[in-house]
């Protein structure tokens, strides 16, 4: 039956979630044989690894656009609207392309739930359509395809790119992934192909001993972050950072962006040698990097008082936030309220919070795998910690009573950020 309405292309698509996470590629083959082969047509850039992802996704996009590409980008999660996971030049495709978009995917969709491959999950729904999209719909200069989970065996890994970038590698989904950096870095080079080059932001040494082999392997041409280039004079900004960067064959120097934090500088640098890699020249990636905004991440929903989100989900994520709070608001007075999912590293991610100074409010929201308030208070090392269940309440009560030398930080899971921000419009527009 065909789709009306954008509620009903959307409640189909969720209707998959059911499905859970099944990793593997057969179905991805399966429906792109189907569908005439659309991920031939498509010029990709594909992007995994554990953080940094979609803010180098940002970056990228931002300089292509500088360059005068129409690009295409695929992400999760949506921030504010499902639109945002298809996008084009940053811009979120319309209800009725996701309505087209159903329509023309969902006979096969039904088609190989006949046969033993089974259903597609709702990443694979998602991604097939993206493809079609980029492919049929509205065909692009250049894609960029952010890895849902891993890479080896990720719906994302049917794409065959011009260029692969795995940021840095964390604990992250270590029940599926592994649970030691060389067994998720394994996972995080599958994306890596024949030929195909590489740029890693990946530090540790058991994770670069992988990707080096990996690519090896496939006879890729690896370029390593913290090898071949080089970041000096780096300034912390009131609402950014500034920094040189170097290479084998130039120079550019005092970079400037507008996301805060240093661990926004190694994103950068990727989407830099991304760009290298295009021959893109200087003044677009200047620009580029400038104009660059990743909702979600650091990001300043008021000044009066001072409101920040911020979507550390992982342990690596909350020391970056850490680290950012302290250098660009060491001044100012603490407050946070928190909540996650239950199947993240949860108390490597809640302990350290002890190093802020903060006072914490541990809250809960609708999601099906969100932690509950007193699960995150129990792994907690702070002075200063609190339960609220209701964090609608709580957030408004904090705002209406937050001083100047106050700022609050709301964090953890991106699809708590997701509440957070349609909550924060509706209640400061009252």
């Amino acid at each position: 039956m065909k789709m009306q309405t954008y509620e009903e292309a959307i409640d189909w698509i969720n209707s998959r979630l059911k499905f859970g996470i099944k990793p593997g590629l057969e179905r991805m083959e399966w429906m792109m044989k189907k569908l005439g082969s659309p991920e031939k047509k498509l010029k990709v850039i594909h992007i995994g690894g554990t953080n940094g992802k979609g803010s180098t996704v940002t970056y990228l996009r931002s300089i292509l656009n500088e360059a005068g590409y129409r690009v295409g980008t695929f992400t999760s999660p949506y921030i504010e609207t499902f639109n945002e996971r298809i996008s084009v030049n940053g811009q979120p495709i319309t209800d009725e392309e996701i309505i087209q978009l159903v329509n023309s995917i969902q006979p096969f969709v039904e088609e190989i739930e006949t046969t033993n491959l089974g259903s597609l999950t709702e990443f694979e729904v998602i991604t097939v359509m993206a493809i079609y999209y980029f492919a049929y719909m509205n065909p692009m200069d250049m894609t960029i395809f952010e890895v849902g989970l891993g890479g080896r065996l990720d719906s994302t890994n049917i794409l065959q790119p011009i260029l692969s970038i795995i940021t840095n590698i964390g604990m992250d989904h270590v029940n599926i992934l592994g649970h030691t950096v060389a067994e998720i870095a394994f996972e995080k080079a599958g994306i890596i192909k024949n030929e195909i080059p590489v740029i890693t932001g990946a530090k540790q040494k058991e994770a670069l001993e992988v990707i080096k082999n990996k690519s090896k392997d496939m006879n890729a041409k690896l370029f390593i972050s913290k090898d071949d280039f080089k970041v000096e004079n780096i300034r912390t900004l009131h609402r950014g950072e500034q920094f040189t960067f170097s290479y084998s064959n130039g120079q550019y120097q005092n970079l400037v962006i507008n996301m805060l934090g240093k661990h926004q500088i190694e994103n950068a640098i990727l989407a830099i040698g991304a760009a290298i890699f295009l021959h893109i020249d200087e003044p677009m990636i200047r620009e580029g990097l400038k104009k660059a905004f990743w909702p979600g991440r650091m990001e300043v929903l008021s000044e009066h008082p001072f409101v920040i989100v911020d979507g550390a989900h992982n342990p690596e994520g909350i020391n970056s936030l850490i680290n950012t709070l302290q250098e660009h608001f060491p001044y100012k007075k603490k407050k946070m309220i928190f909540a996650a999912l239950s199947d993240k590293e949860l108390t490597n991610m809640i302990q350290p919070l002890a190093k802020l100074d903060a006072e914490v409010y541990f809250t809960e929201f609708d999601f099906p795998r969100a932690a509950s308030a007193e699960q995150l208070f129990s792994l907690h090392l702070l002075p200063q910690a609190k339960v609220n269940k209701n964090w609608k309440k709580l957030l408004e009560e904090m705002f209406n009573a937050l001083e100047e030398n106050e700022m609050l930080i709301i964090s953890g899971s991106l699809y708590f950020i997701s509440n957070v921000k349609l909550f924060f419009k509706e209640f400061t527009q009252i």
